[in-house]
């Protein structure tokens, strides 16, 4: 089973856009799927600054603000 990330801020409404298109498509590959407030861990904050929302899929980074489906799609089909 694949593990999906997206890495979010409360603050970005364009994570809870990308959230809510991506998870049909995690759901359709039954992968797991959690959001990651960057903002609760120094570490994260530092790394992904204001790049967020990003797709990380089994801790590497797929895709940073827009997601294409079909590309996430094939990727959880791997």
């Amino acid at each position: 089973m694949k593990t999906v990330e997206l890495m979010v801020r409360a603050s970005c409404g364009s994570c809870a856009r990308v959230a809510a298109q991506i998870q049909p498509v995690v759901d359709k590959h039954a992968a797991s799927f959690s959001l990651v407030d960057v903002d609760a861990d120094l570490e994260l904050a530092a790394e992904y600054g204001d790049r967020v929302p990003v797709v990380v899929i089994d801790g590497e980074e797929f895709a940073c603000w827009e997601v294409d489906n079909q590309e996430l799609a094939e990727e959880l089909a791997r």
